[in-house]
């Protein structure tokens, strides 16, 4: 089956998306929600945005160009005063307008009015719970958030948190939709950030302070990310890698940067010491946060290592020995 998909909200995320499912064979509606002066300009403008997206991409070496043609005709755009039809035969519709509960409301209005009962309906805010949202749907149990990371033409994640009422059954069938074009969805509660924006958040912002206390300059807090933090989490989870290293490790390096500190946000949470209490200390234990038992610890050492050592090549990086 290939799915109708719409996108409600013609600004950046739905025009995203729109080269998302285009690319995977997707007929896709790109819906723009609001009422307009002009909405033929706008929507030439938003398909000139996306012609000119997938031209870069092709020039990336993404797709032949060839493929140009095929991808953009799988995309019809639809102004406000035709989203009747745009959205009636969707099977899938995501919601992509402003980040404001009026904005949000407005468009649930809409996507009530003419979306078919059997419709997923996924909102893609990074900010407002699924919870929160789910008050606003028809059918709530057919609703969640799908929280996409920019570009989402490129990044692989897509965050999904449905909400108390969202009919397991619904989730399963976006995150399997979402497998088969090749995103790697992962389940969240609904909680503020969900799981990216979270933790990157604090990262960002020791980044920022690091800088504002004279630590060290951008460029050198920006080389020590990309060539430290980035190279070793491209390869590894960040539980993966407390695993590897010994949580033991995350357990002493926490408590002296909170007594050096002086401040309780280095602070380790109690899983943390309750790993380390229960003998759960990563792989040299054979359980930490994922559990070891059974598998071929020295085999999981030398594909890992051997990612590592293609992240070097791919860098330009890897160098032979003298």
């Amino acid at each position: 089956m290939t799915e109708v998909i719409a996108a409600a909200g013609a600004g950046r995320m739905g025009q995203g998306l729109a080269i998302v499912f285009a690319h995977a064979g997707h007929p896709v509606r790109l819906v723009d929600l609001k009422p307009r002066e002009d909405p033929k300009n706008y929507l030439d403008v938003a398909e000139q945005n996306i012609r000119d997206t997938l031209e870069m991409l092709a020039g990336c070496g993404m797709f032949a160009p060839d493929h140009l043609g095929p991808i953009t005709s799988r995309i019809t755009y639809v102004a406000a005063e035709g989203s009747r039809d745009g959205l009636a035969e969707a099977d899938v519709i995501f919601e992509g307008v402003p980040e404001t509960l009026e904005a949000k409301r407005a468009a649930f209005e809409v996507i009530a009015k003419h979306a078919r009962p059997e419709a997923i309906i996924a909102s893609t805010t990074s900010t407002i719970l699924s919870d929160d949202l789910q008050a606003m749907c028809k059918r709530p149990e057919r609703f969640l958030n799908a929280h996409w990371l920019n570009p989402a033409f490129l990044v692989p994640l897509v965050e999904l948190s449905p909400g108390a009422k969202t009919n397991p059954e619904v989730t399963a069938r976006l995150k399997a939709l979402l497998e088969r074009i090749g995103k790697v969805p992962v389940v969240c509660k609904a909680s503020p950030g969900f799981i990216v924006p979270r933790i990157q958040a604090l990262a960002m912002n020791e980044a920022a302070r690091l800088v504002e206390e004279g630590v060290a300059s951008a460029e050198d807090v920006d080389k020590a990310t990309t060539y430290g933090l980035g190279f070793r989490f491209a390869i590894l989870g960040m539980l993966e890698f407390i695993d590897w290293g010994g949580g033991d490790i995350l357990h002493y390096a926490s408590r002296y940067m909170t007594e050096a500190m002086g401040d309780d946000r280095f602070r380790a949470p109690e899983i943390v010491e309750r790993n380390m209490a229960e003998g759960r200390r990563g792989l040299a234990d054979g359980a930490g946060f994922l559990d070891y038992d059974g598998m071929d610890i020295p085999g999981y050492r030398r594909e890992r290592l051997s990612a590592f050592v293609a992240q070097l090549r791919h860098m330009g990086m890897l160098r032979p020995p003298r």
